[in-house]
């Protein structure tokens, strides 16, 4: 049967280092106040995909959650998605973004970028729509689709974190 391996460990011996550059594992994040959506991809793959949508629970369940997220998926980059108006300027909600961003880095030691997210979940509704899913199932959809679009916009663009949206007192 060849050198066909059996225990993980043994695998992982041989696979690259995941904390290499082309090989970090990245999750996308869609902030919400009362749930956020998180979609994960490994850098150097492209392919991001859904994960959970977190329900919020309040500061230290939240906290022990994202805390787990980070070291159970060996999370090396936070994208959090940046809701901004069309003119570019930075909303409310962008303020929000920020300041879980914040709070995230705070919390795991991991790093945390912006993303615009501009029609992400517009984008996610417009799909979940076509795939004439109920409205109970496309609730339960939307926010880990719409960080997944968010984390495939980012990986594709190459980006190393946004350029600085306009902030809302400019």
């Amino acid at each position: 049967m060849g050198n066909v391996l059996c225990k993980s460990s043994s695998l992982n011996r041989l696979l690259p280092s995941m904390s290499s550059p082309d090989r970090q594992r990245i999750a996308g994040i869609d902030f919400g106040t009362v749930r956020i959506g998180i979609a994960v991809a490994t850098s150097g793959v492209g392919i991001a995909s859904p994960y959970e949508n977190y329900t919020r629970r309040g500061e230290s369940q939240d906290a022990r959650y994202f805390r787990d997220l980070a070291k159970q998926e060996r999370i090396d980059r936070f994208v959090v998605g940046l809701p901004v108006h069309l003119s570019g300027v930075e909303s409310q909600k962008s303020a929000e973004a920020r300041e879980f961003g914040k709070w995230l880095t705070e919390l795991t030691g991991v790093p945390v970028e912006f993303y615009n997210e501009r029609f992400t979940s517009t984008e996610a509704e417009s799909f979940l729509m076509d795939a004439n899913l109920t409205s109970k199932q496309r609730k339960a959809r939307l926010d880990k689709l719409a960080a997944q679009i968010m984390l495939s916009a980012y990986l594709e663009s190459g980006s190393k974190g946004q350029s600085s949206p306009r902030a809302i007192d400019d």
